[in-house]
């Protein structure tokens, strides 16, 4: 499912207007890519936690040459579905 079709099932599910879906999927979207940035935890319980995840910089080696290179440290997005989806998902 793409954003596109989660828009099209709220408007069906709920019988508001496809603007009104748009507004409330790209609201929720924003409200969710903020809080992240801020660095906090999102749980949406029966689906899943989001947070970001600090990764330390260490030596990786170039690919093509061999040559070693130091990779820089990082902060990465990391979705963590729950139980109840794990289930859903594995029936």
């Amino acid at each position: 499912m793409n954003k596109g079709q989660l828009i099209e099932s709220l408007t069906n599910t709920l019988g508001i207007t496809k603007i009104d879906s748009k507004q409330c999927v790209e609201s929720v979207f924003a409200a969710m890519a903020e809080a992240l940035a801020k660095g906090d935890r999102i749980e949406i319980r029966g689906f899943a936690t989001f947070k970001i995840k600090e990764y330390a910089p260490y030596r990786g080696r170039n690919p093509k040459s061999g040559e070693l290179i130091r990779v820089s440290g990082k902060k990465l997005p990391y979705f963590k579905m729950c139980n109840e989806l794990k289930q859903r998902v594995n029936t």
